[in-house]
């Protein structure tokens, strides 16, 4: 009985594992059931032929549905929708600062130990708030796909990407590591059954088109060091496999505990980094050590939970598009806190971004 009453009262979004049956809504809320109508009657629950469906978390934690919540046939437009695209401005903003930051404390800290310094502070930091609310560890075959995330997202792209800019120019690498939209998009038609729409591809090599603009105008000269292209190229592919293989994961922990779980993993992946990373941080300067503190609680911490939480109400390939914002918003920011001042290809280059971006946006007839 009791099972059975918490069956068809609440379910908290803390819980990690949702109903056996549930399906994807990836607009109103985290996940929802089968839509309960006359029309189509609720399926029971597992191992109680009279039992209702449970009803589907909100991303607020609510799992009731109150008369005219969405469905998967009238999909949400109101308060989640809208904290979906606060939490898609959040990372953008907070992960373009985030190259802003790593050049700032580029010579101060190697690739490897710099990508350990941020995760050990993420994983303090984040923990703090999943460890209270964590009941249960996933098991089995749930642990694979974050294996598999948390090595080349959070270990092997973060470290790739770091040496990689050590060997290119700014303007390259942004240009480069933007081939990691158009696979997401890719994997994501393939994999994931999102299809191919149209307007996605069009705004998508549109917006493509601006991050080509910004880095040929960004007056720097070409460094297309061999290494550095291949360990920027390898940091993009690593970078799409891990969205593909993160969203499922989505649909059963909420998206401060999977990104905790990833954080982690990485972090123990870059513990041989330990000893170089004590050395680095005896010698650097104070601004350079609270720039890594930053690195470690915003682009990482932070930015991270609002992407995973982003693509739990999000299509993989139309949220990928919006990081085309992120090369823009990194002129911006190099301008207001480093001086720099943006060329003229700079300002075009993120105007045509933001056209490609909502292009992606637009539904086909």
């Amino acid at each position: 009985m009791g099972c059975r009453k918490l069956a068809v009262s609440r379910l908290d979004v803390t819980d990690f594992r949702q109903p056996w049956n549930v399906e994807q809504d990836y607009i109103g809320t985290m996940a929802t059931t089968a839509d309960t109508s006359p029309m189509q009657p609720a399926r029971p629950h597992k191992g109680s032929p009279s039992a209702a469906p449970a009803p589907a978390p909100s991303a607020t934690g609510d799992a009731s549905r109150p008369h005219g919540a969405p469905t998967p046939d009238n999909p949400a437009r109101g308060p989640v929708n809208k904290l979906g695209v606060a939490a898609v401005v959040i990372t953008v903003v907070l992960w373009a600062s985030a190259f802003v930051g790593i050049r700032a404390v580029g010579p101060s800290f190697s690739p490897g130990s710099l990508t350990l310094g941020r995760l050990a502070i993420a994983a303090v930091v984040l923990g703090a708030l999943v460890l209270p609310k964590l009941r249960v560890l996933p098991r089995g075959r749930e642990w694979w796909p974050i294996l598999a995330y948390g090595v080349m997202w959070f270990g092997g792209y973060n470290v790739a990407l770091n040496a990689a800019e050590h060997l290119l120019d700014a303007g390259t690498s942004a240009l480069l590591i933007n081939v990691n939209p158009i696979l997401i998009a890719v994997m994501a038609g393939v994999i994931l059954k999102e299809g191919f729409p149209r307007w996605l591809i069009i705004g998508s090599l549109v917006a493509f088109g601006g991050v080509a603009v910004i880095a040929l105008g960004s007056g720097q000269r070409s460094t297309a060091d061999v290494a550095g292209v291949l360990l920027c190229l390898l940091a993009a592919a690593l970078a799409a496999v891990s969205v593909i293989v993160q969203k499922p994961v989505l649909r059963k922990f909420p998206a401060a505990q999977a990104t905790w779980f990833g954080i982690m993993v990485g972090f123990l992946c870059c513990l041989p980094f330990g000893g170089q990373l004590v050395t680095e941080l005896q010698a650097a300067p104070l601004p350079a050590t609270l720039g890594l503190v930053y690195l470690g609680i915003f682009p990482t911490a932070i930015a991270f939970t609002t992407w995973a939480y982003a693509l739990s109400l999000i299509d993989a390939g139309k949220l990928a598009a919006t990081t085309y914002l992120v090369p823009g918003t990194t002129v911006l920011i190099s301008w207001l806190v480093l001086s720099e001042i943006p060329t003229v290809w700079g300002l075009v280059g993120g105007a045509i971004c933001l056209v490609g971006v909502g292009l992606t946006r637009r539904r086909s007839r």
